[in-house]
């Protein structure tokens, strides 16, 4: 819902502050719109990978990039002073983790830059994930202070979570529902008729804390679930029971259950970070989130149950894992996509490694300069390549991995149970 509010449709000057995953694809959005956009990024090398068509974003349109960059619709640059002319401001930059805390630092930065250029009247909206109560309680003071204009009155200030799932041709940006949460009903108003242009739904909540609350609460969920399944992987890997079709079966129930199913680990931008924003902020009023606890500690233990599974299956034809070849497949967090971030492939790499294992890895999405722990990477994969390894791990089955590549391995574990149908006496799986 819109809160009655009229999309609207005249061009706006906007500035996507950090043009990675999330506002990249909003820039070209609201550029497809007709609206005159400039993205901003202090990486004028990740702006050059850009121009020239270059960058981890595998489901990105490069010749809607190209048609907008050549007609001026979107243009790029690493001059803060370029940002004075925007009156929509979409802060896109990353809130990772450091030492195991929320690192706002770029969000911090980014606001500093706004405030130097937002003019009366202007609209600041904040993209990236943190914990609830960040907009009202860290960036309206900031921006307040450094600006002289007061945020709700002078300027309007909007929490709008990114949803994008990338790698997901079913739910484009433009058909991903868009929160919006103001400092004021005004103020969320304002940025529903913005989204509005290139976002086919939006739907009000009442402040900026709900908005916050709610893209933590979606991750969360699927995080605290995604252990559960985990955890009985774990349990199931002693016994007889097939756990996927036991889930598939529960899944028949038309009410009250939801299928996840269990994998090598949590990676990538949002599950694994945005449940420790959520605990971290309750920790600090004196409230623990125990559940959330323990779910990390099951996703955190998935590597680890790899491991102990390819020794497993080694042991079981008589090789131990010192000294034998073992092969990933993929070392990206999801597949379809280029983003290592959090990806389990990294500890389990390194829990092989030193166990003694040869470990080798290919991946045709990642970057050339990618390196995983210096271990040597494989360019061209062949089925006789895959053939001269003791064991596979489909760690990220990637639509380039199929037929003859996966039937070559004397044995291949498959975390995700991808190719649990095919019933091939290669394959195992958690």
């Amino acid at each position: 819902m819109t809160g009655g509010v009229a999309a609207r449709r005249s061009t706006e000057k906007v500035a996507v502050l950090g043009l990675g995953y999330v506002g990249l694809p909003v820039a070209l959005a609201a550029a497809d719109a007709g609206h005159d956009v400039l993205g901003y990024d202090i990486d004028s090398g990740h702006l050059a990978d850009i121009r020239s068509g270059r960058t981890d974003l595998v489901d990105l349109d490069h010749a809607r990039v190209a048609v907008h960059l050549e007609s001026g619709s979107l243009t790029l640059s690493a001059n803060p002073m370029d940002l004075a002319a925007a009156h929509v401001y979409l802060i896109c930059v990353p809130t990772p983790l450091t030492a195991g805390s929320p690192d706002l630092s770029m969000v911090l930065a980014a606001v500093d830059t706004v405030a130097d250029a937002v003019g009366p009247g202007d609209l600041v909206i904040l993209e990236s994930t943190t914990w609830p109560g960040t907009t009202v309680d860290v960036l309206a003071p900031r921006l307040a202070e450094r600006s002289g204009l007061a945020p709700g009155a002078d300027i309007h200030l909007v929490f709008s979570p990114e949803r994008i799932d990338p790698g997901n041709g079913d739910y484009p940006l433009a058909r991903i529902p868009k929160l919006v949460g103001g400092v004021t009903r005004r103020d969320g108003e304002r940025a529903a008729a913005f989204y509005e242009t290139f976002v086919d739904s939006v739907h009000i909540v009442s402040g900026p804390s709900e908005a916050e609350m709610a893209k933590i609460l979606e991750n969360t969920f699927r995080h605290v679930n995604l252990a559960l399944v985990n955890e009985l992987a774990m349990l199931c890997s002693a016994g007889s029971i097939n756990l996927r079709e036991a889930i598939s079966a529960a899944a028949t129930k038309p009410f009250g259950f939801m299928p996840f199913y269990p994998g090598p680990g949590v990676g990538g931008h949002c599950i694994p970070v945005d449940p420790i924003y959520l605990n971290w902020n309750a920790k600090r009023t004196g409230f623990s989130l125990r559940l959330i606890d323990a779910a990390e500690q099951v996703n955190r233990a998935m590597p680890t149950h790899v491991v102990n599974r390819v020794t497993m299956l080694l042991n079981d034809v008589a090789k131990p894992v010192h000294g034998s070849e073992v092969l990933l497949l993929g070392i990206s967090y999801k597949p379809g996509v280029a983003d290592v971030r959090e990806s389990p492939a990294f500890p389990i790499a390194e829990k092989l490694v030193r166990l003694g294992a040869r470990v080798r890895w290919h991946d045709p999405l990642v970057r050339d300069s990618q390196d995983l722990h210096g271990l040597p990477r494989i360019a061209e994969l062949s089925a006789a390549e895959v053939g001269k390894h003791d064991l596979a791990v489909l760690h990220t089955p990637h639509p380039f991995y199929t037929g003859a590549l996966l039937e070559a391995a004397p044995l291949l574990l498959d975390p995700h149970g991808v190719l649990a149908a095919a019933a091939l006496p290669n394959v195992f799986d958690l």
